[in-house]
């Protein structure tokens, strides 16, 4: 079982020391459904297949972030900071991206069905093959 607060608590510290100490977070094929992890700063951090469907990433900063094949279906991301973050394949139908920061970010072949996208930020963001059916801005 991962002990999310630990790898949260190095994740920070590598963050803050410019990678000298503390442990980038790397959690593929974690199951993180559900969980409040808002506010938290995961920039960086190699989040390949991981299942967050349902989570709450509200203000979270995911700069430059791998979520490639992510399941973030339903997940609040509102304001989260997704700057330059990996989302290829990822599946973020019904996510509330309202005023996330997508700049630049890689969504190609993404699920965006019904996701909420007022006032976000895809300036630069590839969507090559993405699904927006439904998406609303």
């Amino acid at each position: 079982m991962i002990d999310i607060q630990q790898v949260l608590h190095d994740h920070k510290l590598w963050v803050e020391t410019d990678g000298v100490e503390g442990i980038r977070a790397s959690l593929p094929n974690a199951d993180l459904s559900g969980l409040d992890l808002s506010g938290v700063d995961l920039s960086g951090a190699t989040l390949r297949n991981v299942d967050l469907r349902g989570a709450n990433l509200s203000d979270a900063c995911l700069y430059r972030a791998i979520l490639e094949g992510a399941n973030l279906c339903g997940a609040s991301l509102h304001k989260a900071d997704l700057n330059e973050a990996d989302l290829y394949r990822a599946d973020l139908s019904e996510a509330d991206l309202r005023e996330a920061d997508l700049y630049q970010a890689d969504m190609a072949g993404a699920n965006l069905s019904n996701a909420r996208l007022t006032g976000a930020d895809m300036a630069g963001a590839n969507l090559a093959g993405a699904n927006l059916s439904g998406a609303n801005n």
